[in-house]
């Protein structure tokens, strides 16, 4: 399965509103979903959250133009919040898991898509 028939089957087809894999150790987009930017700035953010999570909670985390509000923080995963809408990120060995959802899903709904899929990543090696 290809990075993107990830994105697109296993992330926006379960019900996030948006997604994208990163490179864990650069940040670089790998495959993403139609209306979402991750530029290159904040691929670099993303990665770096990971290296030292706490800072979620007083930088927040920036995915396409949008600031969450950090509500987790852990080497493994990274939570925020805007509103009714948040992030879940997810690191395996090689990649970053971004999840977007809307008001339309529970945050537990998004964080178990995600981390689901960042176990089976794991699980298989990456």
């Amino acid at each position: 399965m290809s990075w993107q028939q990830y994105v697109d089957e296993q992330l926006t087809g379960a019900g996030l509103s948006q997604g994208a894999i990163l490179g864990a150790n650069d940040g670089g987009v790998w495959a993403k979903s139609s209306g979402i930017n991750i530029t290159k700035p904040e691929g670099d953010g993303i990665a770096a959250l990971f290296k030292n999570p706490a800072e979620v909670f007083a930088k927040g985390a920036l995915i396409g133009g949008v600031k969450y509000m950090g509500i987790k923080g852990d080497p493994q995963s990274i939570y925020g919040k805007k509103g009714a809408t948040g992030c879940v990120l997810v690191r395996t060995g090689q990649a970053i898991i971004v999840g977007i959802y809307d008001d339309k899903v529970q945050p537990g709904s998004a964080a178990l898509i995600v981390e689901k899929l960042g176990d089976y990543l794991r699980d298989n090696g990456y």
